[in-house]
């Protein structure tokens, strides 16, 4: 029998005395063991503050539908699926153990052969790439590896979140460009593209210095959806300015297969001249609808990437080795059908623009103005025209509206979405407020329950 004991049948030793002893339970005072110093460290000063936290938790609630967060409801492919079983269960068992720091060699040969077709020239597995954790541990081993204290970045507004502190975190200085809309559309119910969104040339121009380290380039865009053309991406734009300033470019592509009808996604590492100063950045949980994976990729050359393996072995070391391995039977099996029309590359894209138009519709069903993207599953939408009276929680006083929608939104209409100007920085804000970020790669089911709530909205109205 286990035998119990009293906490009274033990002394405690001195250096405890500051304890106070109540219901057998020993509560340390930490007044006098930590001292002012043991705060935390300078460079995540004021980096604390994450939109996913609150508004996960909100989306959460029971009979809320979640428009918000960008993953899949829907099941991915079966045979991704069965990859990872197969991989964990297999009489392989060593694939449940360390693989190669870098990267799985059956995963970098076959993004080295992937890639190696768009590209146009040999890639090397070993040292032009790099498996991360997701595509955050692309951004940070990059912006880690290759920023050093005093560098400025720029940063294209609406940037995904985690760009502006990465870039703090390694000492660097953001400087923000926004992207701005060519022509106003005014009318109710008329959408948009998020091609009209663009960046003004000269003010780019401006931005870029002796100090500028590099330019962090998202195509397509998260929260728009933009499509960077060749006209944007090459002279006398950011590609020209990068190599006139001998800057790099961190080009977050983790979008790269959702492009639309219409559309076409250019690499800027294809450009001439750029292959030497990109990191390209991918990732497997977009590529193949398993956010859940976390696994992400850096592609580049390797003057560029021997440092994000620097990174990454002081700190990771490597990734998970099932994982790596579905992974690399994923894109086995799309190389070998790449000029086929149902490669999942190519189909989910298909199916996704079906969602979006979708969606598009119910959205001006409830009276906002979508911005219709041209690739990726995010689709914004202006709130300004529905002139929603916001009960004001003095706690919430100094936040955007956006924030203030959203939330209401989430307690009165039972849906979640995520706030504009948490892809901006603060000192533009007030210029993005007016918009809100939905995803719609999403189940039939999930969409049809927001588009109730858009319908039931604009009869309330």
């Amino acid at each position: 029998m286990l035998r119990t004991h009293s906490l009274k049948h033990f002394q405690i030793p001195r250096y405890f005395q500051n304890t106070i002893l109540t219901s057998n339970v020993v509560k340390f005072s930490t007044s006098k063991m930590i001292s002012s110093r043991h705060k935390n460290a300078r460079r995540i000063e004021g980096l604390d503050k994450n939109v996913w936290i609150e508004f996960t938790k909100l989306a959460a609630e029971p009979g809320v539908v979640n428009l918000g967060q960008g993953f899949s409801d829907m099941p991915p492919p079966s045979y991704i699926r069965e990859a990872l079983a197969n991989a964990a269960l297999g009489e392989n068992f060593l694939i449940n153990q360390y693989t190669r720091g870098f990267g799985h060699p059956p995963l970098v040969k076959g993004l080295a052969e992937l890639y190696g077709n768009i590209y146009g020239h040999p890639i090397d597995p070993y040292k032009e790439c790099l498996v991360t954790i997701g595509g955050y541990g692309s951004l940070f081993s990059s912006i880690q590896g290759l920023v050093d204290e005093g560098d400025e970045v720029i940063i294209i507004e609406p940037f995904f979140d985690c760009y502006e502190p990465m870039v703090r975190m390694a000492g660097g200085i953001p400087v923000f460009i926004q992207l701005k809309l060519k022509s106003l559309k005014e009318e109710v119910g008329h959408a948009i593209s998020s091609g009209d969104w663009a960046l003004d040339p000269d003010e780019l121009a401006s931005k870029f210095n002796s100090r500028t380290k590099a330019i962090i380039l998202n195509t397509p865009n998260n929260p728009l959806g933009k499509i960077f053309k060749m006209e944007e991406l090459w002279s006398p734009v950011i590609a020209d300015l990068c190599i006139k300033h001998d800057a790099l470019c961190f080009s977050d592509e983790v979008y790269e297969w959702l492009i639309y009808t219409g559309h076409q996604h250019i690499k800027i590492a294809t450009l001439p001249g750029m292959w030497e100063r990109t990191v390209t950045i991918g990732s497997a949980g977009k590529t193949f609808s398993v956010t859940g994976w976390k696994l992400g990729w850096s592609i580049g050359p390797e003057n560029l990437i021997k440092h994000l393996q620097t990174v990454q072995q002081n700190s990771l070391y490597t990734c998970p080795t099932p994982i790596q391995e579905a992974v690399a039977q994923g894109i086995l099996k799309e190389l070998g059908r790449l000029h086929d029309q149902e490669c999942y590359f190519y189909s989910l894209p298909r199916e996704l623009e079906v969602k979006r138009d979708r969606m598009a519709k119910f959205l001006q069903v409830a009276g906002m103005n979508p911005v219709i993207p041209e690739g990726g599953f995010f689709m914004i939408a202006d709130i300004s025209v529905l002139n929603q009276d916001l009960s004001q929680d003095p706690s919430e006083a100094n936040q955007p509206y956006d924030y203030r929608f959203v939330k209401w939104m989430i307690q009165n209409k039972r849906l979640a979405a995520i706030p504009m100007t948490a892809f901006v920085s603060d000192s533009s804000k007030r210029h993005f407020e007016k918009y809100i970020r939905f995803c719609f790669i999403k189940k039939d089911s999930t969409l049809e329950s927001a588009e109730t709530i858009f319908k039931n909205w604009k009869l309330k109205t």
